[in-house]
């Protein structure tokens, strides 16, 4: 069953509406679909694991937007951090910055087993690729996902932001991607 409605999510992204501007709809559709990616790569979630993932999910890739860079993980992890300080949720700081610092990893992440940072690259990662890099997911599941949340133009404009990235930067073009 996909979540459509998660409060945490909708209340950030709808707090950071001007600076997302007509982006708005492509962000708040992508970090959905990783939502429910990374939540159809888990064998169970309780409401801790689901509020994590959500807070993940609405600053992994905000920096792009506050602070105008694609080299956005650092601002990203700032705006989560101050989030959690708000929200007296200090103590998952670890955890939600490591999810954000490594969700572009292209290889397995293998730090803390019970931290949600490997599930959440891995939701991230296919929802980037359209499902080419699935994790095993059915593809029925895929569908459900992208057809309830299009790409409303998220892939262009990330494309886009690459591109201007690489003509300005040719020697560090995506500064986010790790090995």
């Amino acid at each position: 069953m996909l979540l459509t409605e998660i409060a945490t999510l909708d209340e950030v992204l709808e707090a950071h509406a001007a600076v997302l501007g007509n982006d708005g709809t492509a962000y708040r559709n992508h970090t959905y679909r990783v939502v429910n990616l990374c939540l159809a790569t888990l064998s169970s979630a309780g409401p801790e694991h689901l509020e994590k993932i959500a807070v993940a999910a609405a600053f992994h890739d905000l920096g792009i937007w506050t602070d105008r860079t694609f080299d956005y993980l650092q601002p990203s992890i700032r705006l989560a951090g101050a989030h959690l300080a708000r929200t007296g949720r200090e103590d998952w700081m670890p955890e939600i910055s490591e999810m954000i610092l490594e969700h572009h990893k292209i290889s397995a992440w293998r730090g803390h087993p019970d931290w949600l940072v490997e599930p959440f690259r891995r939701a991230d990662w296919t929802d980037v690729t359209w499902g080419v890099r699935r994790f095993g997911l059915p593809r029925d599941v895929l569908r459900e996902i992208f057809s309830t949340w299009p790409s409303a133009g998220f892939h262009k404009r990330i494309l886009q932001l690459g591109l201007r990235r690489l003509r300005r930067h040719p020697l560090n073009p995506l500064p986010m991607m790790k090995l």
